[in-house]
């Protein structure tokens, strides 16, 4: 778990760029990560990240230091993202990896991890069917293993909210599922994997 930053360096960071920098650099991996796994694109989740922190540098006066730092910085990212992705006029066809909470385990030999890796590419390709609000709740939800009340402060939204749209994206999800078994093996897609941080 990344520690919470230091007030001294944070009151600092709001005049300085150079010490903002080092904010960053603690905290660019769980941005960037958030980022890609919304955007499906490496280059779109850099230029993401950086403008969260550009974002973050702007409004370092406003933050309030009783929340945690981490909630408030994927706040930001969550919230660019989802305004990135209702502005696309295609669907993106990749993103990271399915938690291993929904696939659980390494596979134990070349054809389990065959079958595994067709599972992984199958819900990145039903994930990517869904709404910006609801790959988000689920991103936060398994991915990052958030709380609904974590939720709710990084969506801005009530923890209901959040109840309502993780349960119908588990629902359209198990949907999706449910017709691409009946409709037989969907076509293959290009799925790019994400940069190891």
């Amino acid at each position: 778990m990344i520690a919470e930053p230091d007030s001294a360096l944070l009151r600092h960071a709001q005049q300085d760029i150079e010490a903002f920098s080092q904010v960053v650099v603690t905290y660019q991996t769980p941005v960037f990560n958030l980022c890609y796994r919304m955007l499906g694109d490496s280059q779109e989740a850099e230029d993401a990240a950086q403008e969260t922190f550009w974002r973050a540098f702007r409004s370092l006066h406003r933050y309030d230091p009783s929340r945690s730092f981490l909630t408030w910085l994927l706040s930001i990212a969550a919230h660019y993202c989802i305004d990135q992705l209702r502005k696309r006029r295609t669907p993106v066809e990749s993103i990271q990896e399915w938690t291993d909470e929904l696939l659980p385990g390494s596979a134990p030999n070349p054809e389990a991890q065959y079958v595994q890796y067709e599972e992984h590419q199958r819900i990145q390709r039903l994930l990517m069917r869904l709404e910006p609000h609801e790959r988000a709740v689920l991103i936060l939800r398994y991915w990052y293993e958030m709380s609904e009340l974590e939720m709710a402060e990084i969506l801005s939204i009530s923890t209901s909210a959040v109840k309502s749209r993780l349960h119908r994206a588990r629902q359209k999800m198990a949907i999706l599922w449910k017709e691409e078994q009946h409709s037989g093996s969907a076509p293959k897609e290009s799925i790019h994997e994400a940069p190891a941080y």
